[in-house]
């Protein structure tokens, strides 16, 4: 707290001595906290028609530069742009970025942003954006922010590659500033309504002008919306993906002088939606028809096991034929079925306030940003995606994840030497508070299911099954099974060992309504930084950039477990300390008993675990920087060379899953809160470019490669989520990287070097051969890949045999062609200046695999997206009518597959390279489809 009252004091100070520097000047900028904004959103769009796209004002290099000037690649979209296109948060701002690219999972609260093909895997909030988001200059702890509605933005800048030496927080990847629209002296303001399919309605608007005459003015954004669902629940008869939000932010700007200003802003936005629901995607069983022979496949023409499981027991619980998997065949009818009782539901607050004080000082310039928010994200869930209650998250109250987040940025920046010389020397503090609280339980059918499960992996006859039955095990005599029950058949089966292992089956089947009653993860993360980033001027038309930055992080965690699932471990004594021994470790039974008790414990979920804490803390420190050098041989053409070192700090799997085996005993009653942590991830970037922009014409081109060592990367197995650090090994592991061995392919020389590299090429061009007509058009090649010889840490050890196809492979969300453009026509109708409004744009992807661990079973083809709008506006933007449309062609495609939780082991690779069946059900958080509608606006 000492560094936290040290900075505040000089806030404080700060704030209190405008007058010391009224009457300086200063040969920097000034004023950021408006930096680059019109007075008026109408002069906005004015000035944004008279000018190139190279001429937008940014603000990437805490100083206002031309976009042409900035020797960095940026993307950056301004207000108008993405009202065309219609987008509301950084997701559908992706349709006009090629490099961008934004997913969300199990809830809008998880949402991941890559940038080049590289981001935060998953939704594990231990883990920190790869992509760092930053909305009027201060961070966000988490991507999901971003998903907001953000009201009236200025600008979106989207930074590619490292960011750290201009700022408050670093990122290894990217960054994305937002900037919101800020008061002005001009009274003004607008209004607008949308009313759209699936009965959407939107409505926003805002107020600015003076509080007191070019002094204090004041800006006040406020935003609702709300839709029914894309997804039909025909059990329950209700709709799922929703939107119901509202956001309101409030501004006040004091400035007392040319030199002195203070922007306030306090915002809060609320969310109270049903989501996400998902679809089976492949529910086919994989079965090997060479045994020994790899490569081949074949399905099962008999169908899934598991599925006959879900089917079985559902008729036996009254459900209707079809209700167990709606959209069987055809996923995008979007018809889903949660089991009654265990809906989703989703409650997020975000709230906080900033005070950015900008101070020209005559010979430098100070700014000053302190913030302080609050995250929380709660809710309920029916994780299983099934009408069977397999596995649920009750709304009690006990599964959310909550940020509280203070932060402390300042930067001092001047010229020197005749300036020569623009030099920026800044600090950044950030207190941060992670709670994460889960209740996870296994359902009231869970125990039938699993019992049933295992009875056939043991033997796919269904007449060998009776859910009714304790285990799953039919007890009345058939003459398919020689007159024998299922109960007997199965013992036969197993010889001596039967009089252990079917009681512990009987075990299983009573696994019902246990599990976590209240999970508590904290962490508390303190990061203090100092940077600087210094622009020498060599001569007139080269420069040369130096940026460094020392950054030192420390975490403390803790946790504390609530668990009633007291069958665990008793069948783990059962089978492990039995009458007949370790059967854990018998070679012909280890595969089954430790299924058995996997599913018994999945996630390590065991009444051992009651009342255990666990508690770590750890520091880093770690130096970044980069190097520029630029060349702008003329007016209209700029290149650049670049250097630059990132680095995203390491913490710990906010998941008791990763902390060992769930069969074994031994990882509840050794806790080891080390298995939970993870390494810092650093890159090494390189980057060559050259710009050229005139008034009818831009064009950027980008050459990048980064080396990426430790990356983190989240993988959920459907079972647990597991975090490792890829790396490669200098020396060759003649491919135990991609066997199914957890203990073979370690980097025994502890040589290990960078895991994945991102290169490739970034192309945009804007055609503008009037002032009413632009054209918009980008292309990036990305090629995203793993290296080969992979490990899963800094240490060497062995990958986790689930990533065995990661070796030499693209990386999942990556696709590596993506193409943009945008056509915008706004022809004046008459001499009264009416104008009409004709705008579309789309975004083309190729094949990229949705999935971290690469099955087949997660890839998406490739696709194309189109938006479109069409309207009349009055002079000066005084009225709007637009009808518009998103993802006009309805095109169909995934955000993110995944395995189904629970329900089966195997994908169709796994089958292909080791044997055995692959019966594992694939789901996936299905893109929104087509919407339309209309949108009437004013200014004034």
């Amino acid at each position: 707290m000492r560094l936290t009252n040290i900075l505040l004091s000089t806030a404080a100070i700060v704030i209190a001595a405008p007058a010391m520097a009224q009457d300086q000047t200063s040969p920097v900028t000034t004023n950021a906290a408006v930096d680059g904004q019109a007075p008026t959103a109408g002069a906005q769009a004015g000035d944004t028609q008279e000018l190139g796209a190279g001429d937008i004002v940014v603000t990437a290099t805490r100083r206002s530069e031309r976009l042409a000037d900035v020797p960095i690649s940026i993307n950056a979209v301004n207000q108008e742009a993405l009202q065309n296109s219609g987008a509301t948060d950084i997701r559908q701002m992706a349709q006009l970025a090629p490099s961008l690219n934004v997913s969300s999972t199990g809830s809008e609260a998880n949402a991941s942003a890559r940038v080049r093909g590289i981001g935060t895997v998953g939704d594990n909030p231990g883990l920190e954006s790869s992509v760092a988001v930053f909305i009027d200059g201060v961070y966000r702890s988490r991507t999901g922010s971003g998903l907001n509605d953000l009201g009236e933005v200025d600008r979106i800048e989207v930074l590619r590659g490292p960011q750290g030496t201009l700022s408050g927080r670093n990122s290894s990847a990217g960054a994305i500033n937002i900037y919101t629209k800020a008061p002005s002296f001009d009274f003004g303001g607008y209004g607008e309504a949308t009313y759209g399919n699936y009965d959407a309605v939107r409505v926003a608007g805002a107020l600015t002008g003076p509080i007191v005459k070019d002094v204090l003015a004041f800006r006040v954004d406020g935003v609702y919306a709300r839709r029914d669902g894309f997804f039909r629940d025909v059990v329950n008869d209700t709709d799922y993906n929703d939107r119901n939000r509202w956001f309101v932010r409030g501004q006040l700007l004091f400035e007392p002088s040319t030199n002195f200003s203070v922007r306030l802003i306090g915002d809060y936005t609320f969310r109270d939606e049903k989501c996400c629901g998902a679809v089976h995607v492949d529910t086919r069983e994989k079965l090997d028809p060479t045994p020994g022979v790899p490569g081949d496949y074949t399905i099962n023409p008999n169908g899934n096991r598991i599925v006959d499981v879900i089917n079985q027991i559902a008729a036996l619980r009254g459900y209707p034929a079809g209700s167990t998997f709606p959209a069987a065949g055809d996923p995008y009818s979007r018809r889903i079925a949660f089991t009654p009782g265990r809906a989703y539901s989703n409650v997020t607050k975000d709230y906080g306030g900033s005070a950015q004080v900008d101070w020209n000082l005559g010979g430098a310039s100070l700014t000053s940003i302190t913030a302080y928010r609050e995250y929380k994200s709660a809710g309920a869930s029916d994780i299983d995606y099934n009408v069977l209650d397999i596995g649920y998250r009750p709304a009690d109250g006990n599964n959310y994840r909550q940020f509280h987040t203070f932060t402390q940025e300042l930067r001092l920046n001047g010229e020197a030497f005749d300036n020569r010389l623009n030099w920026l020397v800044g600090g950044f503090f950030a207190n941060e508070d992670l709670e994460v609280v889960d209740n996870l339980k296994f359902g009231g059918d869970y125990g039938a299911f699993a019992a049933c499960r295992i009875v056939a992996t043991i033997n796919p006859l269904a007449a060998l099954r009776n859910p009714a039955s304790p285990g799953c095990l039919g007890t009345t005599p058939l003459a398919a099974l020689g007159g024998a029950t299922g109960r007997q058949a199965v013992a036969a089966g197993l010889g001596a060992a039967a009089g252990v292992i079917l009681p512990a089956i009987d075990l299983l089947g009573t696994v019902n309504n246990v599990g976590t009653t209240r999970d508590v993860y904290r962490q508390n993360s303190k990061s203090f930084a100092v940077f600087t980033h210094n622009i020498f001027k060599l001569t007139d038309t080269l420069s040369l950039t130096g940026g460094l930055r020392w950054t030192h992080e420390r975490k403390r965690f803790d946790a504390t477990f609530g668990n009633n699932n007291t069958v665990c471990p008793r069948i783990q004594g059962l089978l492990g300390a039995g009458p007949a021994g370790n059967l854990f470790n018998n070679a012909q039974l280890a595969a089954l008993t430790r299924g058995i008790a996997t599913l018994a414990c999945t996630g390590n979920s065991s009444s051992a675990l009651n009342g255990q804490t666990l508690a770590d803390r750890f520091n880093e420190s770690q130096f970044t920087g980069t190097a520029v050098l630029s060349w702008k041989p003329t007016d209209h053409i700029m290149t650049y060379a670049s250097y630059s070192r990132g680095y995203k700090a390491g913490g710990y799997n906010l998941d008791r899953s990763d902390l060992g085996d769930a069969y074994n005993p031994a990882t509840t009653a050794n806790l080891n809160a080390a298995r939970l942590r993870f390494d810092p991830e650093t890159v090494n970037a390189y980057e060559v470019g050259l710009k050229y922009s005139s008034r009818q014409f831009t064009f950027n081109i980008a050459g990048f490669r980064s080396e990426f060592k430790n990356f983190q990367l989240n993988t959920f197995n459907g079972t647990n989520y597991v975090v490792e650090n890829i790396g490669s090994c200098a020396q060759d592991l003649g491919g135990a990287d991609r066997d199914n061995s957890a203990t073979t392919g370690a980097c025994t020389s502890g040589d290990v070097k960078y895991g994945v590299r991102s290169q490739g090429v970034e192309v945009e061009a804007g055609f503008y051969p009037t002032r009413d007509l632009a054209v918009a058009l980008g292309y990036t090649l990305a090629d995203t890949k793993y290296r080969n010889n992979l490990v899963g840490s800094d240490a060497g050890a062995p990958l986790d045999p689930a990533l065995f196809l990661l070796a030499g492979s693209q990386m999942s969300n990556a696709p590596r062609n993506v193409i943009t453009s945008s056509i915008s026509w706004t022809p004046e109708i008459g001499g009264n200046g009416m104008s009409a409004l004709f705008y579309v744009d789309q975004r083309t992807s190729s094949d990229y695999n949705t999935g971290s661990d690469l099955f087949v079973e997660k890839m998406q083809d490739g696709f194309t997206v189109v938006n479109a709008r069409v309207g009349l506006r009055g002079r000066d933007d005084r009225w709007a009518l637009e009808l518009w449309a998103q993802n006009v062609f309805d095109t169909d495609y995934t955000q993110v597959a995944f395995n189904t939780p629970f329900q089966g082991a195997g994908s169709q690779q796994q089958v292909q390279a080791f044997g055995g069946t692959g019966n594992q059900l694939f789901s996936a958080f299905l893109a929104e489809p087509r919407t339309y509608g209309v949108t009437v606006r004013t200014r004034f």
